[in-house]
């Protein structure tokens, strides 16, 4: 890595170099990404330069129109690799990588850039939300200081769910129990759930609007959730490993295992069993909320039947609704709510936390 500034012959120190930006990812998040950065440009915002995007198909340097680099990404024939394209010559002491993919790859860098210097921001859930050792490393770069690590956009899609828990913890307080609706798709699904249509019905019109991956599986899995809720546990200093985390799938054996290509014929398998539960939950008072929670005693990912007057069942559509009881939140818990789900309040997180940090 290079040190960022110099020194010129005579002793004096020459000007730093203004940081530039990497961006590694350009589907859907890491394009509306570039779209508001330009509007923002656009506006007159001081913003540091968006030098490189990079993708499994290349880096492409954007020379002053990353607009034109984002057609060069999406139009470049596909390499089939992870988006190792950045490489470390050009990064300097103080530079920001954004890294908006779901790469193993990439996330296994973002230790290793915080501790040479570079900024990472990140909508990637595998850096704090896979191996607890990655996630520890993480944060020894970043309390290291020569570079801040920001990851606002893996949780809630920027609501100040994990700036809220760090700071009550850095303030003395302690986390006894966090539980929420921590799955933008999986809130609009049960949020519209009512029993006249068939759930397999909501899920493809969930991911037909986007609101899912082009494999609904993923997220009716509760995998996302469970990384979600790792992400919250560890910022809350609760060392949860992965395996620690009991997860009940919405995805039926059938189901789980159709081919990519069978996906959607199987969906119906998915409907009797939800019926079930949403007949029993009605005769209960209840509502089905797809909950993540973690206190002292553990943590869990499933469905849940919940009081109608519960803390989660407020909120409608893709919104994010997270209740976090503490020392001071006791009685009432502090509880967080907005959209939860989205390429544009994802792509605004990631650019709040470059500023944040640049600032």
């Amino acid at each position: 890595m290079s040190t960022l500034g110099a020194r010129s012959e005579s002793g004096a120190a020459t000007a730093a170099p203004l940081p530039s930006l990497t961006l590694i990812g350009t589907g859907t998040v890491g394009a509306a990404f570039v779209s508001r950065w330009q509007r923002l440009a656009e506006r007159g915002l001081a913003l540091p330069r968006l030098a490189l995007l990079a993708n499994s198909r290349g880096a492409f340097a954007c020379n002053g129109d990353p607009g034109h680099a984002l057609r060069q990404a999406g139009d470049a024939a596909e390499a089939g690799r992870d988006p190792q394209t950045v490489r470390d010559a050009h990064l300097l002491r103080g530079d920001v990588v954004v890294d908006a993919t779901a790469s193993e790859a990439v996330a296994a860098r973002h230790a290793e850039w915080v501790a040479h210097g570079v900024h990472v921001v990140t909508a990637n859930k595998l850096g704090n939300g896979a191996d607890l050792l990655r996630a520890q490393a993480i944060v020894r770069a970043a309390r290291a200081g020569a570079a801040r690590y920001g990851d606002a956009a893996t949780v809630g899609a920027g609501l100040p769910l994990l700036r809220s828990i760090r700071e009550l913890v850095a303030g003395g307080d302690r986390i006894h129990a966090v539980e929420g609706v921590l799955s933008g798709s999986l809130a609009w699904l049960f949020d519209r759930y009512d029993g006249d249509r068939p759930f397999s019905a909501l899920v493809r019109e969930a991911r037909d609007a986007g609101y899912t991956e082009p494999d609904p599986r993923q997220d009716l899995s509760g995998e996302d959730v469970r990384r979600k809720l790792l992400i919250l546990a560890r910022a809350a200093g609760f060392a949860l490993e992965g395996h620690e985390v009991r997860v009940d799938s919405l995805v039926p054996a059938l189901l789980a295992q159709a081919a990519a290509d069978g996906v959607d014929a199987n969906l119906q398998a998915l409907d009797d069993p939800l019926q079930r539960r949403l007949l029993e939950a009605r005769r209960a008072g209840a509502k089905l909320r797809f909950v993540g929670r973690f206190d002292a005693d553990g943590a869990e990912v499933g469905l849940q039947a919940l009081p109608a007057d519960h803390p989660l069942c407020a909120g409608s559509g893709t919104d994010n609704r997270v209740a976090i009881r503490s020392d001071r939140y006791r009685e009432q818990p502090l509880v967080i709510q907005g959209p939860g789900a989205g390429a544009e309040v994802t792509a605004a997180a990631l650019i709040d936390d470059v500023l944040r940090i640049l600032s």
